[in-house]
């Protein structure tokens, strides 16, 4: 009778049992792999079996793909798959169109990239100008810039900090690991002039004027 307890025993238990390491680092494989979104420690987890150490696994899936095509990245807080940077040029005949920011909106995300957590007023000061409805509205619906916390002072206003789809469009851990003016020339969304409240780099040019006929997909 205690044999037999003790065999049952040990059949439940191997029923709640983790998979081994190995089979967990294949299931966060899979789920990075078929998501199109960064993916969070918690919603892997929440899909693994019970007893899974996904942020374990993790450690190991990146590691296997150190050096390979494609790399396992941190983006904020979630998780994703992503072509390696210095292969990107291979994947520029599957790009549709370049989207083009107007002068203001580009000031606009980069004192927001740059100065987070920033208020509307915070802007105006280091841009000299107001800054419209319609350009912190074109940011917000692009998802590349949302609501932060409001500041203790009078009135409350409201801050602005940059999404992590902004982060993964430029393929960045975090807001420390920001492009500098030449990432953002060559992603097609900078003018070869200065922006106001960014760190110069320095590209050893001369900033020339732009086009004024240059077309703008976002007016200010």
């Amino acid at each position: 009778m205690n044999d037999n307890a003790e065999h049952i025993g040990k059949e439940e238990k191997s029923l709640f049992a983790a998979p081994p390491m190995g089979e967990q680092e294949r299931m966060v494989e899979a789920v990075l792999f078929a998501s199109a979104e960064p993916v969070t420690v918690r919603d892997l987890e929440a899909r693994m079996p019970h007893g899974c150490d996904a942020a374990e696994a993790l450690v190991h899936l990146r590691k296997r793909y150190e050096g390979r095509g494609v790399r396992v990245m941190r983006v904020g807080d979630a998780w994703a798959m992503r072509t390696a940077a210095d292969l990107s040029f291979l994947m520029q005949k599957e790009t549709v169109e370049t989207r083009k920011l107007s002068r203001a909106a580009i000031e606009t995300l980069a004192i927001i990239a740059y100065h987070q957590p920033v208020t509307r007023a915070e802007i105006e000061e280091i841009r000299g100008v107001a800054v419209s409805r319609g350009t912190v509205d074109q940011l917000l619906e692009m998802e590349w810039i949302r609501f932060g916390r409001r500041r203790m002072t009078p009135g409350r206003p409201v801050t602005f900090v940059v999404t992590e789809t902004f982060l993964d469009h430029f393929g960045l851990e975090n807001a420390r690991d920001l492009p500098g003016l030449k990432e953002l020339r060559q992603a097609g969304l900078l003018e070869n002039r200065p922006l106001p409240g960014t760190p110069q780099f320095g590209d050893g040019e001369d900033e020339p004027e732009a086009d004024a006929g240059q077309s703008e997909l976002f007016e200010d």
